[in-house]
């Protein structure tokens, strides 16, 4: 099994205010985080956290790999930044590629999902995504310990 990578942004909580935080960002930007907020909060039910340097968190999982290495993470979150809103999904982005397909424009990483703005992609379809992975790492049961990097064969 392969560790997720030392990302200390995702595991570590800060006493920041969302509210202030997302106050600091440009007008798009603020309106992108708060429809980013609502879906992300009634998905899981709880309310947004900040983690480290501009990483907003959705619920907490305890992971713990097989090198002993462990930790909390946030389920679902997000970055934004001007022009760059990075989504995360613990669970790798791998498993959607059906659906990332029919997104819109983004591009992707192991476990990050990079979007210029909301209007560039079908909600629809991100919200279902966001949704499958929340659902997908709150049944691991706290025993994350690999992202899915590559598409299954």
């Amino acid at each position: 099994m392969t560790d997720l990578p030392d990302d200390s942004s995702m595991t570590a909580k800060n006493d920041n205010s969302v509210k202030d935080y997302i106050a600091s960002l440009d007008e798009q930007t603020v309106k992108d985080s708060q429809a980013l907020i609502e879906m992300m909060q009634r998905i899981s039910g709880h309310k947004p956290k900040m983690w480290n340097a501009g990483t907003i968190g959705f619920d907490t999982y305890h992971y713990k790999y097989d090198s002993g290495r462990e930790g909390d993470g946030h389920v679902i979150g997000f970055y934004p930044r001007k022009g760059k809103i990075t989504i995360y999904l613990m669970d790798g982005t791998a498993r959607y590629s059906e659906l990332l397909a029919k997104l819109g424009k983004h591009t992707t990483t192991g476990y990050c999902l990079y979007i210029k703005r909301l209007s560039d992609v079908e909600l629809p379809i991100l919200e279902q995504i966001v949704q499958q992975s929340y659902e997908n790492v709150k049944s691991q049961d706290g025993h994350i310990n690999q992202i899915l990097w590559k598409a299954e064969k």
